[in-house]
Protein backbone atom coordinates (compact mmCIF):
# COMPACT_ATOMS: atom_id res chain seq x y z
CA UNK A 1 0.00 0.00 0.00
CA UNK A 2 1.22 3.53 -1.06
CA UNK A 3 0.71 6.92 0.59
CA UNK A 4 1.64 9.18 3.13
CA UNK A 5 -0.08 7.93 6.92
CA UNK A 6 -1.79 10.68 8.55
CA UNK A 7 -2.85 8.61 11.79
CA UNK A 8 -4.87 5.73 12.36
CA UNK A 9 -8.21 4.76 14.39
CA UNK A 10 -9.64 1.57 15.36
CA UNK A 11 -7.58 -0.48 13.03
CA UNK A 12 -8.43 1.94 9.85
CA UNK A 13 -5.32 4.21 8.62
CA UNK A 14 -6.18 7.91 7.40
CA UNK A 15 -3.65 8.31 3.98
CA UNK A 16 -2.84 10.25 0.96
CA UNK A 17 -1.99 9.28 -2.53
CA UNK A 18 -1.66 10.50 -5.44
CA UNK A 19 -4.04 10.02 -8.61
CA UNK A 20 -3.61 12.20 -11.84
CA UNK A 21 -1.13 14.68 -9.91
CA UNK A 22 -3.28 15.51 -7.31
CA UNK A 23 -3.69 15.03 -3.56
CA UNK A 24 -6.27 11.87 -2.85
CA UNK A 25 -7.31 10.83 0.58
CA UNK A 26 -8.17 7.46 1.44
CA UNK A 27 -8.92 5.30 4.34
CA UNK A 28 -7.63 2.01 4.45
CA UNK A 29 -7.43 -1.26 6.83
CA UNK A 30 -7.58 -4.64 7.80
CA UNK A 31 -5.86 -8.30 5.51
CA UNK A 32 -8.10 -10.30 3.41
CA UNK A 33 -9.81 -9.85 0.66
CA UNK A 34 -10.05 -6.13 -1.22
CA UNK A 35 -13.34 -4.11 -0.55
CA UNK A 36 -13.30 -0.75 -2.12
CA UNK A 37 -16.09 1.27 -0.32
CA UNK A 38 -17.56 4.61 -2.86
CA UNK A 39 -18.68 6.80 -0.02
CA UNK A 40 -22.61 9.11 -1.07
CA UNK A 41 -22.71 12.69 -1.84
CA UNK A 42 -22.66 15.28 0.45
CA UNK A 43 -20.79 13.88 2.95
CA UNK A 44 -17.53 14.85 2.13
CA UNK A 45 -14.97 14.30 4.61
CA UNK A 46 -14.32 10.38 5.12
CA UNK A 47 -14.49 10.65 9.22
CA UNK A 48 -18.38 11.04 8.34
CA UNK A 49 -18.04 6.99 7.88
CA UNK A 50 -15.25 5.74 10.52
CA UNK A 51 -17.29 4.21 12.58
CA UNK A 52 -19.24 1.82 9.43
CA UNK A 53 -15.65 1.24 7.44
CA UNK A 54 -13.61 0.21 10.97
CA UNK A 55 -15.85 -2.55 11.54
CA UNK A 56 -15.36 -3.93 8.59
CA UNK A 57 -11.33 -4.88 8.75
CA UNK A 58 -12.22 -6.60 12.08
CA UNK A 59 -14.56 -9.50 9.84
CA UNK A 60 -11.10 -10.59 7.84
CA UNK A 61 -11.12 -8.04 4.67
CA UNK A 62 -9.26 -5.51 3.63
CA UNK A 63 -11.12 -2.09 2.52
CA UNK A 64 -10.40 1.05 1.12
CA UNK A 65 -12.25 4.08 1.33
CA UNK A 66 -11.21 6.66 -1.14
CA UNK A 67 -12.55 10.33 -0.66
CA UNK A 68 -13.98 11.30 -3.93
CA UNK A 69 -12.80 14.15 -6.08
CA UNK A 70 -14.81 17.06 -5.30
CA UNK A 71 -15.87 15.79 -1.73
CA UNK A 72 -12.65 17.54 0.18
CA UNK A 73 -9.86 16.92 -2.51
CA UNK A 74 -9.43 18.35 -5.80
CA UNK A 75 -12.13 17.88 -7.80
CA UNK A 76 -12.76 16.64 -11.42
CA UNK A 77 -11.83 18.58 -14.74
CA UNK A 78 -14.91 20.02 -16.40
CA UNK A 79 -14.62 17.16 -19.59
CA UNK A 80 -14.62 14.54 -17.06
CA UNK A 81 -17.33 15.25 -14.70
CA UNK A 82 -19.60 12.31 -14.89
CA UNK A 83 -20.11 9.27 -13.47
CA UNK A 84 -17.82 8.09 -16.05
CA UNK A 85 -15.06 10.26 -15.30
CA UNK A 86 -15.32 9.30 -11.26
CA UNK A 87 -14.86 5.29 -12.34
CA UNK A 88 -12.15 6.01 -14.62
CA UNK A 89 -10.42 8.04 -11.25
CA UNK A 90 -11.26 5.08 -9.12
CA UNK A 91 -9.30 2.79 -11.97
CA UNK A 92 -6.27 4.66 -11.26
CA UNK A 93 -6.73 5.36 -7.56
CA UNK A 94 -7.01 1.43 -7.25
CA UNK A 95 -3.88 1.29 -9.44
CA UNK A 96 -1.98 4.18 -7.61
CA UNK A 97 -2.77 2.22 -3.97
CA UNK A 98 -2.36 -0.86 -5.46
CA UNK A 99 -5.07 -3.40 -4.53
CA UNK A 100 -5.97 -6.54 -5.88
CA UNK A 101 -7.79 -7.54 -8.26
CA UNK A 102 -10.65 -8.29 -8.42
CA UNK A 103 -12.33 -6.64 -5.85
CA UNK A 104 -15.35 -6.60 -4.23
CA UNK A 105 -17.30 -2.76 -4.59
CA UNK A 106 -19.34 -1.36 -1.88
CA UNK A 107 -21.35 1.84 -2.96
CA UNK A 108 -23.76 3.83 -0.61
CA UNK A 109 -26.12 6.65 -2.14
CA UNK A 110 -24.24 8.50 -4.97
CA UNK A 111 -21.06 6.25 -4.67
CA UNK A 112 -23.70 2.83 -6.01
CA UNK A 113 -24.20 4.94 -9.35
CA UNK A 114 -20.66 5.58 -9.76
CA UNK A 115 -19.79 2.06 -8.68
CA UNK A 116 -22.32 0.53 -11.29
CA UNK A 117 -20.47 2.45 -14.03
CA UNK A 118 -16.76 1.00 -12.43
CA UNK A 119 -18.05 -2.32 -12.70
CA UNK A 120 -19.50 -1.60 -16.17
CA UNK A 121 -16.83 0.22 -17.57
CA UNK A 122 -13.74 -1.40 -16.23
CA UNK A 123 -15.00 -5.21 -15.62
CA UNK A 124 -11.66 -6.51 -14.41
CA UNK A 125 -11.47 -4.82 -11.48
CA UNK A 126 -15.14 -6.21 -9.91
CA UNK A 127 -15.60 -9.20 -8.85
CA UNK A 128 -19.21 -8.65 -7.17
CA UNK A 129 -20.88 -5.48 -6.50
CA UNK A 130 -22.76 -4.30 -3.68
CA UNK A 131 -25.23 -1.08 -3.88
CA UNK A 132 -26.67 0.97 -0.55
CA UNK A 133 -29.83 3.04 -0.97
CA UNK A 134 -28.33 3.50 -4.13
CA UNK A 135 -28.70 6.17 -7.53
CA UNK A 136 -29.41 5.03 -10.72
CA UNK A 137 -32.71 3.64 -10.59
CA UNK A 138 -35.35 5.21 -13.37
CA UNK A 139 -38.43 6.10 -11.85
CA UNK A 140 -40.00 8.10 -9.39
CA UNK A 141 -43.71 8.94 -8.44
CA UNK A 142 -44.85 12.71 -8.21
CA UNK A 143 -47.06 14.19 -5.30
CA UNK A 144 -50.31 12.89 -7.37
CA UNK A 145 -49.05 9.50 -7.11
CA UNK A 146 -47.93 9.33 -10.97
CA UNK A 147 -45.29 7.19 -12.62
CA UNK A 148 -42.57 9.50 -14.10
CA UNK A 149 -38.78 9.73 -15.25
CA UNK A 150 -36.53 10.05 -12.32
CA UNK A 151 -34.94 12.89 -14.47
CA UNK A 152 -38.28 14.94 -13.54
CA UNK A 153 -37.72 15.10 -10.16
CA UNK A 154 -37.03 18.71 -8.74
CA UNK A 155 -33.93 19.34 -7.16
CA UNK A 156 -36.27 20.67 -4.17
CA UNK A 157 -37.67 16.97 -3.67
CA UNK A 158 -34.26 15.90 -2.95
CA UNK A 159 -33.65 18.31 -0.73
CA UNK A 160 -36.88 18.08 1.22
CA UNK A 161 -36.72 14.42 1.51
CA UNK A 162 -32.58 14.62 2.68
CA UNK A 163 -34.08 16.86 5.36
CA UNK A 164 -36.86 14.41 6.39
CA UNK A 165 -34.40 12.05 6.58
CA UNK A 166 -32.32 13.58 9.75
CA UNK A 167 -35.97 13.75 11.35
CA UNK A 168 -35.91 10.40 13.38
CA UNK A 169 -34.28 10.88 16.57
CA UNK A 170 -31.25 8.87 15.86
CA UNK A 171 -30.41 10.48 12.62
CA UNK A 172 -30.50 13.95 14.40
CA UNK A 173 -28.40 12.64 17.40
CA UNK A 174 -25.55 10.53 15.52
CA UNK A 175 -25.44 11.98 11.90
CA UNK A 176 -26.48 15.44 11.36
CA UNK A 177 -23.62 16.58 14.08
CA UNK A 178 -21.10 14.85 12.28
CA UNK A 179 -22.18 16.54 8.84
CA UNK A 180 -22.55 19.48 10.37
CA UNK A 181 -18.68 19.10 10.98
CA UNK A 182 -17.02 17.34 8.61
CA UNK A 183 -19.41 18.02 5.59
CA UNK A 184 -20.19 21.93 5.80
CA UNK A 185 -16.52 23.19 5.23
CA UNK A 186 -16.31 21.12 2.18
CA UNK A 187 -19.42 22.64 1.22
CA UNK A 188 -18.67 25.79 1.68
CA UNK A 189 -15.64 25.76 -0.24
CA UNK A 190 -16.77 24.61 -2.97
CA UNK A 191 -20.41 24.65 -3.27
CA UNK A 192 -20.44 24.45 -7.37
CA UNK A 193 -19.28 20.69 -7.62
CA UNK A 194 -21.75 19.50 -4.84
CA UNK A 195 -24.62 21.03 -6.48
CA UNK A 196 -23.27 19.76 -9.85
CA UNK A 197 -22.44 16.41 -7.99
CA UNK A 198 -26.69 17.05 -7.03
CA UNK A 199 -27.68 17.19 -10.49
CA UNK A 200 -25.46 14.67 -11.85
CA UNK A 201 -27.14 12.29 -9.69
CA UNK A 202 -30.89 13.50 -10.08
CA UNK A 203 -29.93 13.08 -14.04
CA UNK A 204 -28.48 9.54 -14.03
CA UNK A 205 -30.23 6.32 -15.31
CA UNK A 206 -27.98 3.19 -14.67
CA UNK A 207 -30.55 0.90 -15.62
CA UNK A 208 -28.51 0.23 -19.23
CA UNK A 209 -25.51 -0.76 -17.52
CA UNK A 210 -27.48 -2.93 -14.80
CA UNK A 211 -28.88 -4.78 -17.97
CA UNK A 212 -25.30 -5.68 -19.46
CA UNK A 213 -23.70 -6.59 -15.80
CA UNK A 214 -26.76 -9.03 -15.71
CA UNK A 215 -25.76 -10.35 -19.28
CA UNK A 216 -22.03 -10.32 -17.82
CA UNK A 217 -23.40 -12.52 -14.39
CA UNK A 218 -21.91 -10.39 -12.56
CA UNK A 219 -23.08 -10.60 -8.68
CA UNK A 220 -25.07 -8.28 -7.62
CA UNK A 221 -26.70 -7.60 -4.14
CA UNK A 222 -29.28 -4.32 -3.84
CA UNK A 223 -29.56 -3.53 0.00
CA UNK A 224 -32.41 -0.26 0.74
CA UNK A 225 -33.77 0.76 4.44
CA UNK A 226 -37.47 0.58 4.38
CA UNK A 227 -37.43 4.44 5.80
CA UNK A 228 -35.45 5.77 3.13
CA UNK A 229 -37.53 8.32 1.05
CA UNK A 230 -34.55 10.30 -0.74
CA UNK A 231 -34.73 6.91 -2.75
CA UNK A 232 -37.77 5.72 -2.31
CA UNK A 233 -39.06 1.89 -3.37
CA UNK A 234 -40.31 3.19 -6.70
CA UNK A 235 -36.75 4.39 -7.68
CA UNK A 236 -34.93 1.13 -6.07
CA UNK A 237 -37.72 -1.38 -7.61
CA UNK A 238 -36.35 0.15 -10.97
CA UNK A 239 -33.03 -0.04 -10.22
CA UNK A 240 -33.81 -3.98 -9.18
CA UNK A 241 -35.81 -4.95 -12.50
CA UNK A 242 -32.66 -3.71 -14.30
CA UNK A 243 -30.13 -5.73 -11.98
CA UNK A 244 -32.06 -8.79 -12.49
CA UNK A 245 -32.27 -12.20 -10.55
CA UNK A 246 -30.01 -10.52 -7.42
CA UNK A 247 -30.07 -10.61 -3.39
CA UNK A 248 -32.56 -7.63 -2.50
CA UNK A 249 -31.63 -7.17 1.16
CA UNK A 250 -33.90 -4.45 3.52
CA UNK A 251 -32.68 -3.28 6.71
CA UNK A 252 -34.27 -0.57 9.47
CA UNK A 253 -33.72 3.08 9.25
CA UNK A 254 -33.90 5.50 6.92
CA UNK A 255 -31.37 6.89 3.78
CA UNK A 256 -28.89 7.50 6.43
CA UNK A 257 -28.88 3.63 8.14
CA UNK A 258 -25.03 3.09 7.13
CA UNK A 259 -23.50 6.29 9.49
CA UNK A 260 -26.66 5.97 12.18
CA UNK A 261 -26.18 2.34 12.70
CA UNK A 262 -22.28 0.92 11.77
CA UNK A 263 -22.85 -2.68 13.83
CA UNK A 264 -25.97 -3.29 11.29
CA UNK A 265 -23.90 -2.04 8.20
CA UNK A 266 -21.11 -4.25 9.01
CA UNK A 267 -23.46 -7.20 10.16
CA UNK A 268 -25.53 -6.48 6.68
CA UNK A 269 -22.62 -6.05 4.24
CA UNK A 270 -20.05 -9.01 6.40
CA UNK A 271 -22.57 -11.61 5.36
CA UNK A 272 -23.28 -10.29 1.70
CA UNK A 273 -19.13 -10.64 1.02
CA UNK A 274 -19.16 -13.74 3.00
CA UNK A 275 -21.58 -15.45 0.72
CA UNK A 276 -20.60 -17.44 -2.52
CA UNK A 277 -21.32 -15.77 -6.21
CA UNK A 278 -23.87 -18.12 -6.48
CA UNK A 279 -25.90 -17.28 -2.82
CA UNK A 280 -26.60 -13.84 -4.19
CA UNK A 281 -30.46 -14.41 -4.79
CA UNK A 282 -33.49 -14.03 -3.05
CA UNK A 283 -34.61 -11.71 -0.30
CA UNK A 284 -33.68 -11.19 2.99
CA UNK A 285 -35.14 -8.54 5.13
CA UNK A 286 -33.14 -7.59 8.13
CA UNK A 287 -34.33 -6.12 11.53
CA UNK A 288 -32.79 -4.84 14.80
CA UNK A 289 -36.07 -3.02 15.52
CA UNK A 290 -37.80 -4.93 18.98
CA UNK A 291 -40.42 -6.65 17.63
Amino acid sequence: MSGQDFGSSGGIAQRSTLVDGAPAKYLVGGDGPAVLFVHGWGLASSPVYLDAIRQLPRSGFEVYAPVLPGFGSSSLPQDQFSLHGYAAWISRFAEAVGIRRPFALVGYSFGGGVAIRLAHDFPDLVERLVLINSIGGSAWTNRKGSPIGLHRRPLWDWGLHLRADFSARRETTRVLPVILRDGLPPLIRNPRVLWRTATLARRTDSTTELEELKRRRLPVAIVWSRRDRLIPDVTINSLRAAAGDHLYVTVDGSHSWVNSDPAAFCEVITNILNLASADLTGEIHHSTEPQ
